[in-house]
């Protein structure tokens, strides 16, 4: 679903999940190719704990399964 005009919040939520997931395995991608251990850890806490922290939250926002959500 890419229809950016819609004013649907589940098009744009879904827009946003997939820009999530490009993103999270973009940054674990990169984390095998640079030596820093300081920047491998900032890309593995950008990925495995924000944005997929950001990624569940919109999927519960999709499916409704949490109370704030209802």
């Amino acid at each position: 679903m890419k229809n950016e005009n819609s004013n649907d919040p589940m098009v744009h939520v879904s827009n946003l999940k997939s820009e999530f997931t490009s993103l999270i395995e973009h940054l674990r991608s990169d984390i095998s190719k640079i030596e820093d251990r300081s920047a491998k850890a900032l890309f593995e806490t950008s990925s495995e704990e924000v944005l997929i922290g950001l990624k569940k939250a919109f999927s519960d926002f999709e499916s409704k399964s949490e109370p704030a959500w209802k």
